[in-house]
């Protein structure tokens, strides 16, 4: 991999004495596990357990580092600064820092392959074609492939991503997370997919099918490849029939880190 800096990405920072306090009850992950060295992927979700924004932090002198989608950033902060009310917190984009890519810093918390990452002084070496050409080899989504306030967090892949935590307590949309979770309901997996061939898939909302078989939608698109939201049981039935979305016949995979945390 290429080292340099993800011009995809920004920086949000959040201070104050009461900042973890103040997160903790907003995202899934468990924010008392944050730690210098130690960072943790997350979500803000919607009430109903829908993603609105993903987004890694990282902890360095007292202040609370967002690395999220620079073109959610603003909205981001808008969302967060609505719900500071009273909280002893400060928050604020960094334009002077960007997010670094695979030559020093912690291991992202999603999956080691990932690489290391940390917050530094803005460059003008950009790697995001690198990083993203490394994600989709690795099959995970993030926050562009989610969308906002359409994608439940468990469909999402946040539970294998270790982004969330079953063990803290209230957050945004924790209620609903928590049942799907304990009812077994999340039947379905945003997976990724490939044109067979070698063509560019058909754009996002187009119909996955086997044969009459409705299997979910294509969700993101990168020429070939993308990621498509699939009901688990019924691609479970399709076996070695082809699989088609529009006129395109793809393939779906399971990939080796959503394989191994669902294996029964």
């Amino acid at each position: 991999m290429m080292p340099g800096q993800l011009a995809d990405r920004a920086v949000l920072a959040i201070s104050g004495v009461e900042a973890k306090a103040f997160l903790q009850g907003l995202v899934t992950n468990d924010i008392s596990k944050l730690a210098p060295g130690a960072p943790l992927y997350a979500a803000l979700l919607t009430p109903q357990g829908k993603i609105l924004f993903d987004f890694l932090l990282s902890e360095n002198d007292g202040t609370i580092f967002l690395d999220c989608a620079a073109g959610s950033a603003q909205s981001l902060l808008k969302r967060l600064t609505l719900y500071r009310l009273r909280a002893k917190v400060e928050i604020a984009t960094r334009h002077d820092l960007g997010v670094c890519w695979g030559e020093a810093g912690a291991p992202d918390p999603r999956l080691p392959e990932f690489g290391l990452r940390r917050i530094g002084a803005v460059t003008h070496t950009d790697c995001s074609a690198e990083y993203l050409a490394h994600r989709l080899s690795l099959g995970v989504p993030e926050g562009v492939d989610f969308g906002s306030d359409k994608m439940f967090a468990l469909d999402a892949g946040l539970e294998e991503l270790h982004g969330v935590s079953f063990g803290k307590g209230c957050y945004i949309g924790q209620e609903l997370t928590a049942r799907m979770k304990h009812r077994g309901t999340a039947r379905k997996r945003l997976l990724p997919i490939y044109a067979l061939g070698g063509s560019a898939l058909p754009g996002a909302g187009t119909e996955v099918r086997s044969g009459n078989l409705a299997l979910g939608e294509l969700v993101s698109i990168y020429g070939a490849h993308g990621f498509a939201l699939i009901r688990l049981d019924r691609w479970s039935e399709v076996g070695d029939q082809a699989v088609h979305a529009a006129e395109s016949e793809i393939s779906i995979s399971k990939p080796a880190w959503l394989a191994s945390a669902t294996a029964t």
